[in-house]
Parts: C-alpha cells; structure tokens; sequence
C-alpha cells in the first residue's frame, strides 16, 4: 500500500516538474518592451550575450507561415534555452556593424501559432527593424562636363590686318559664338589664345596677339559672359599651322593666313 502511494506521489512530482520546465521554457524571465508589448528573455540567459552576426538578406526572407525547419535554416538554432515542449516563442540576439566600425545588437523574437507556424516577428529596440531596409540606392552621378567649344577663329575674318580692332565679320562670329555660350547653364575654363604670323618682331607679335585675345574676352563679357570663366593669353608666332616660304610679301601674308588664329576652348554643363 505505502509503495503504490509513494509511486503515485513520485509520479506527480515527475509531471509537475515536466510541466514546470516547459513553463519556464516558453516564458523564461525577461523585460517589458515598450514599443511593441512582446516580452523578450534577459539578455544575459543568451548562449551568446554580445549578439550573432547575422545574414541580413536571410532576415528579409522572413515571412509568417514560415516553418521552424525553414526559420532554422535562415537564421540557425534560437540563442535562449527554450524549452522542450509547447514552444511557441524563438528568442536571438543579433549583432550589426556600424559604418563607423561600431556594433548595434539587437533583440529579435519569433511566435509561433498553435501549427507551429510563423506567426509574427518583433524586434527590440523597434528601430532596430529599420536596418532591413534596402541601402538606398547610389546618388546619380554628376553630369560629367561636356565639351563646349574647340573653336578656331580666323584673325583675319575678325581684325584687319595688323589689327585688334573687330571687324563687322568678326562681331558675326563672335555671335555666333556666344549663342553656343548662352545654351550652356554653367560655363567652365574657357581659354581664349590668340595667335599670329611670324612677320614682324617676336615682342609685337606678342602683344598683338595678347590684344585679340582680350578684345574676344571682352566681347564676350559684354554680352554676359562671366569674366571668371575665361582665360586670355597671346602666344604671337607660336605653334604656326602652316609653313611658308614665300618670298613675294602678299603671297606670304596670304600663305601665312592661317597662323593668324584666335582659339577658344572650354567646357561647359548642359
């Protein structure tokens, strides 16, 4: 008689402690969330406190109806001692590296439903959710600056002959030139150089050139041009496009024609 009670009573301890331990497994000690009411298990109970570093593409996977087989795949075994029986909760903490080379870690909860499916997911702190989100994406890059101008203005379709005053022709051209200008928002690094022919010293050369360069510039400010965009130089002689060896003086000023130049290059933004 003693033996059956005792075996009676031994046998209720055994299920009360079964049930006790599935108790204290499906709700385990833990600290009230604010921001979406789910209790989650102390931090410090986790087989690994400081947090998983986790796939998150695995975690953008997630979606209720999921099984635990799959969630297990995605995101491996829960970092809490969950219980054996009725488990209707997983518990993970998970680490994020921060741009700065810091570390976010986060809580994250499972439920599951009577099927043992998927039922929602929560996160604590809830912003923590916000680090799914897709990385915006690239800004547009800058429009890369196009090529405004490599222009090559004859002289002396501009000036008269040993001139820098602008003739009616040169004022046309000079037109023409500032209407490409005028479609451009942005004008950049305009380079304004002029050139001549090799008749006459190398220093008045010089200075003629110099001088219709700045006549174009001035021109061209004039008419709205921005002053900072451009850069003028006289180069006299230099860099001749043609050779000539003409020893009669009208055939060599028309040979040496094209050396007589004004150029202009630059960019700009459409």
């Amino acid at each position: 008689m003693r033996k059956t009670i005792y075996r009676s009573r031994l046998l209720q301890a055994l299920l009360a402690a079964a049930v006790a331990m599935a108790i204290s497994g499906t709700i385990p000690s833990h600290a009230q969330t604010a921001e979406a009411g789910v209790d989650f298990p102390d931090p410090a109970r986790a087989t690994m406190p400081e947090g998983v570093f986790v796939n998150v593409e695995n975690l953008r996977k997630l979606a209720p109806g999921m099984t635990k087989h799959q969630l297990y795949d995605l995101l491996g075994a829960p970092h809490f001692s969950e219980g054996v029986f009725g488990v209707r909760r997983w518990n993970y903490i998970f680490a994020f590296r921060e741009t700065d080379g810091g570390t976010i870690k986060c809580q994250f909860q499972v439920q599951f439903d009577k099927n043992h499916l998927a039922r929602a997911f929560y996160w604590k702190p809830d912003s923590c959710k916000n680090l799914l989100a897709p990385p915006p994406p690239p800004p547009s890059p800058a429009p890369a600056a196009a090529p405004m101008m490599a222009l090559t203005l004859s002289s002396d379709a501009m000036f008269g002959f040993d001139s820098a005053t602008l003739t009616a022709e040169g004022s046309a051209n000079l037109d023409q030139l500032l209407s490409r200008v005028q479609e451009a928002s942005h004008i950049q690094d305009i380079m304004i150089t002029g050139y001549t022919d090799r008749i006459g010293s190398e220093r008045y050369n010089l200075a003629l050139s110099q001088r219709r360069a700045e006549v174009v510039r001035d021109y061209l400010v004039a008419h709205g041009v921005s002053p900072a965009a451009m850069q003028v130089s006289g180069r006299g002689p230099a860099d001749p496009v043609v050779q000539c060896n003409d020893k009669q003086r009208a055939r060599l000023i028309e040979c040496l024609a094209p050396n007589r130049r004004v150029e202009l290059k630059g960019t700009a933004r459409t």
